[in-house]
């Protein structure tokens, strides 16, 4: 066996294995820990409580905060073929002075608006699904 087709046998199984990420990707953190009261959104992502925070969902475990985003999905859609147009809006999102949270999904950001996800797309905005906020902020 050549030693190319030894290395590559050998990485196989880390290829296949995602990387999980354990850091805060932005400042402003440090000294701030999230829970029900903190003054940040919570919302259910993935089984857990994850706390919006400037548009980067924070989950706190083991003693660091993992940076996570929606995940694009069949109740999340992305793609505007499987999402709807929004037509209950009286404006734009995206503007100065923008007063509803944004959120990462997928490789996107979205607005949260009543409980969906809306997603500013030329002239219109999609409805990508919906997010589930926790009451306690």
């Amino acid at each position: 066996m050549t030693r190319s087709l030894i290395f590559a046998a050998l990485a196989l199984p880390f290829a296949a294995t995602p990387v999980m990420a354990h850091e805060v990707l932005h400042a402003g953190h440090d000294a701030h820990a999230h829970g029900m009261g903190c003054g940040h959104q919570a919302l259910e992502h993935a089984g857990h409580v994850d706390f919006l925070h400037d548009g980067h969902l924070h989950h706190g475990h083991a003693g660091h905060v993992d940076e996570h985003a929606l995940e694009v999905s069949t109740v999340n859609p992305e793609a505007e073929e499987l999402s709807a147009t929004v037509t209950s809006d009286d404006h734009m999102h995206g503007h100065a002075g923008e007063e509803h949270m944004s959120v990462q999904h997928g490789t996107h950001v979205d607005f949260i608006h009543d409980g969906r996800l809306h997603h500013v797309h030329g002239d219109h905005m999609d409805d990508h699904g919906t997010v589930k906020l926790l009451a306690a902020r």
